[in-house]
């Protein structure tokens, strides 16, 4: 199973999400200590009703919880928007 698809099916069971866009831009940071260690570089956007009450702290701090065991080994760097349903 790809990186990706780890990391979709962490985030799809631990917040059941309305939308969850993983982007994989490991490519943009060939060269970089984390990319030679392999680590990958990844963006995500995820919206969870499991998110509503949370401040954005907690809410980033769920997402590295759930995928814990791939950071750091499979991920070096996140980029992360996590919101609620209707939250801009």
């Amino acid at each position: 199973m790809s990186r990706v698809a780890r990391i979709r099916s962490t985030l799809e069971r631990a917040f059941a999400p309305q939308r969850l866009h993983i982007e994989d831009e490991s490519h943009l940071h060939a060269g970089h200590a984390g990319a030679a260690a392999g680590g990958g570089h990844y963006r995500i956007e995820i919206v969870s009703t499991a998110f509503a009450g949370m401040s954005p702290i907690q809410r980033h701090r769920a997402v590295y919880a759930a995928l814990g065991d791939m950071m750091p080994s499979d991920i070096h760097a996140l980029s992360l928007s996590a919101r609620a349903p209707g939250e801009a």
